[in-house]
């Protein structure tokens, strides 16, 4: 089974601020870097018995803009302990008696949502951004000083959220407490008036307290939290690629991708090697712009300069390079390159570079402007023994380079070669692997996590509880879902006792999903209708043949990877069956605003005679921001019912909580660019947990609306699709997660190809005349 995030016991030295900031004022100098992890409780099963109590807390820092329009960024001492939190100006572990500016009960209405990195007092900071489901117009910020620190935040939060969803499952009067319609205002200044608020409810995995702006830029935390262990470590689709070993340079293997050696265009070729540090430390190392630390490891754009910051996740850069030290060439070389990253729910980093052009990096005399390769990084950790207190991380670094001098060195080792751009790029993933080697202090300075027994939290919990009819849910404190819900958080206490906490909601799922083992999905009592695809007729036409254009097919599932019988034991994944719902039509609309409750319009397939004969639809509408709009609706029909005991019956009836964390999305692109590849990735993604997701069930049709928009690195990623849309095949998978032994193994609901779709092809919803074609099904 995947091993969960492993806190082991170290020192509680813990720095104090210097002082204290002020609500008024942008003058904090120094800050304390110290965030930890309290466990108060007893041995037993969180997931079981909701008994243990955990305290995470730290410093952070607390955005917002104050009534007089000035910007602020305050230092905050943030707690999670239990459902519970609140936010000091001052360490309360330091200042006993010391009372919250806000507390209340961790909720589910809170979306949480990474903004990227930002500029903030000379110094880069990761910031978090909240708003409720109910009222986007709250909104709130909070920021760390390190992608690790936000990550482990993010890990605290969804470990806080599970323990609502475990209470709220067994409680209706807590569903009755965590009223949903109260919530509280983030933005502004806040400076005596006690405000509380209401929710959290899905969240990016992002990470825990900051360390200090000043020394961030050498204070970079490598503890490392393991996630996932699957069989199949590259992703929950087959590999189409066929990745060669060619070479080790220094500890490092050099691959070439031997299919698109074939076609004699460019040749895509990836350098990998395993770094002794934890993806967020080598994250950080790479994305750093700092000239001195890149001189150690970087003999290309080691001279890197931020022209422009588009936004949290996408910047542009300017660089030089002295030829001399790659070519003959006599004239100095500058470049002007693009960069793009995002984290994946699996923990894993991915950079995007291309070559790019802007107006404030003009070609400049004495200079002759280069293009850089396209190139991706891609950083992941590496399941390593919890015995030893180490982090590992595999990182790839994949680029784009003619063929006819990575021949003749692949060949016959031409030393022409190794002066050109693309093999200075290619040594990068080997300097960075010395560089760290040499450097022990950055993966050695860790934020420190404590383990605690009851006696040392004694006087906490039971002021909790006593006051926990007068709290109420905190809107601008922090909560995360984890995209790891599979997983198992090992605590290390000692040698020899680890204290396994079973992820709290597969404790949901014990308690409100149990289904037979022979329980059938669908109703075989029932016989079977027949689902023709050619008797019904979306906006987007059907395949006719693999060469077909602007149209859609539904692949087999045989290109997806999902869990096997043994899964909870073993981690071993297998390849899909047949779908167990018919693709029978996709629609492709253009809108105005966001293209919502598509099967209630009256000319939707849904509506139709036809339609309204079916078993069951499971409209799944993909709302696409671009300009104009975009909504790619796709029916799903079943030939019987649904079985309402099965794990699918329970998706289709349950509620909006238990459906976000259970839908995955299993993106391939089948054919086109690789640096769209490397942008959509291959890793199944809980769709609830990353973007805003809307359901609408009536009659026999379950809705799904899937939000793109809500997330700015979904709205990133979607964006570079689009740019390359007519030139891709896409196939995509979904499943219902199992995450139970009775539930297992996993099957395909259903599955679609998209073939080089043409934008200008959507038809207008309104424009759509009569009702869309369905025929009688029998």
């Amino acid at each position: 089974m995947a091993s969960g995030p492993i806190f082991k016991k170290v020192s509680s030295d813990e720095a104090s601020p210097e002082s204290v900031a002020s609500e008024s004022g942008s003058d904090e100098k120094s800050r304390p870097h110290n965030n930890f992890l309290r466990h108060n409780g007893s041995d037993s099963s969180a997931g079981s018995s909701g008994g243990d109590t955990f305290e995470y807390s730290g410093w952070v820092y607390h955005l917002g803009v104050n009534k007089i329009g000035h910007e602020y960024c305050h230092f905050r001492f943030l707690t999670i302990r239990g459902k519970y939190l609140e936010m000091y100006k001052r360490d309360p572990h330091e200042n006993r008696g010391i009372k919250p500016i806000r507390r209340g009960v961790i909720g589910h209405t809170l979306m949480v949502e990474e903004l990227g990195r930002r500029r903030a007092n000379h110094g880069d900071i990761y910031v978090l951004g909240f708003y409720s489901r109910l009222d986007e117009e709250k909104k709130g910020e909070i920021a760390c000083a390190t992608a690790g620190d936000a990550r482990k935040w993010m890990e605290a939060f969804d470990h806080a959220k599970q323990m609502v969803e475990y209470e709220i499952s067994r409680a209706s009067n807590l569903r009755n407490k965590l009223n949903m319609e109260d919530g509280l205002n983030l933005e502004g200044h806040r400076p005596r008036v006690r405000h509380y608020a209401r929710g959290l409810k899905k969240l990016i995995r992002i990470g825990q307290g900051p360390e200090t702006l000043l020394s961030k830029a050498s204070r970079l935390d490598g503890n490392n939290v393991n996630r996932y262990f699957d069989s199949d470590g590259n992703g929950d689709v087959v590999e189409a690629h066929e990745w060669r070993c060619v070479r080790t340079i220094n500890g490092v293997r050099i691959f070439e991708d031997a299919a698109s050696s074939k076609t004699g265009k460019g040749i895509v070729v990836k350098a990998v090697g395993v770094v002794d540090a934890s993806a967020d430390t080598v994250f950080e190392v790479v994305l750093s712009p700092d000239r001195h630390r890149r001189y150690e490891w970087d003999t290309l754009t080691g001279d890197l300069e931020l022209v422009d910051s588009i936004n949290g996740h996408y910047d542009v850069l300017y660089g030089t390079f002295d030829p001399r030290y790659l070519t003959w060439w006599q004239s100095k070389r500058d470049f002007v390159f693009s960069r793009q990253w995002f984290r994946g729910q699996d923990g894993t980093y991915t950079i995007l570079q291309f070559p790019s052009v802007h107006k404030k990096k003009p070609p400049r005399p004495g200079y002759k402007r280069t293009k850089i390769n396209p190139s991706s990084w891609e950083i992941s950790n590496l399941k390593t023994p919890s015995s030893l207190n180490t982090a590992k991380c595999l990182v790839t670094q994949t680029l784009e380079i003619n063929p006819k001098g990575w021949f003749k060195w692949r060949n016959k080792h031409c030393q022409e070669f190794e002066k050109t751009v693309p093999y200075a790029l290619l040594c990068q993933v080997s300097g960075l692997k010395e560089y760290v080697g040499a450097n022990p202090e950055i993966t050695s300075e860790l934020s420190t996590t404590i383990v605690q027994s009851k006696s040392d939290l004694s006087e906490s919990n039971s002021e909790f509880e006593d006051a926990e009819a007068t709290f109420e849910e905190f809107y601008d404190a922090t909560d995360s879902s984890s995209e790891d819900e599979d997983s198992d958080n090992e605590i290390e206490v000692n040698q020899d006792k680890k204290i396994k906490l079973r992820n709290i909601s597969w404790a949901i799922a014990s308690l409100t999903l149990k289904r037979a083992s022979d329980s059938s999905v669908l109703d075989r009592d029932v016989p079977p209708i027949n689902l023709d695809s050619d008797q019904f007729h979306g906006t987007m036409k059907r395949a006719k043949d693999e060469s077909d254009k602007n149209c859609w097919s539904s692949p087999d599932g045989s290109g997806f990877m999902i869990r096997g019988k043994a899964y909870l034991k073993d981690s071993m994944k297998v390849k899909g069956g047949e779908p167990l719902l018919k693709l029978i039509a996709v629609d492709w609309f253009k809108v105005e605003d966001c293209g919502t409750k598509v099967a209630l319009h009256p000319k939707s397939l849904v509506q139709s005679a036809a339609g309204k004969k079916l078993p069951f639809i499971f409209v799944v509408n993909l709302e696409v921001p671009s300009k104009p709009n975009y909504s790619l609706v796709l029916y799903y029909a079943a030939d019987r019912p649904v079985n309402k005991t099965s794990l699918l019956g329970k998706f289709i009836d349950g509620n909006d909580m238990f459906r976000d964390s259970r839908f995955k999305l299993i993106p391939s692109i089948v054919e086109g660019y690789w640096m769209v590849k490397r942008a959509v990735g291959t890793k199944a993604c809980l769709l609830g947990k990353a973007v805003t997701c809307n359901y609408l069930r009536q009659d026999n049709f379950l809705e799904m609306d899937v939000d793109i928009g809500s997330s700015s690195v979904a709205r990133g990623v979607i964006s570079l699709v689009l740019g390359y849309i007519t030139s891709i095949v896409v196939d995509l998978a979904i499943v219902i997660e199992a995450k139970e032994e009775a539930e297992l193994p996993e099957y395909i609901l259903g599955t679609v190809r998209l073939n080089r779709i043409q934008l200008d092809s959507a038809v207008a919803l309104d424009d759509v005349r009569g009702p869309i074609k369905a025929t009688h099904v029998t």
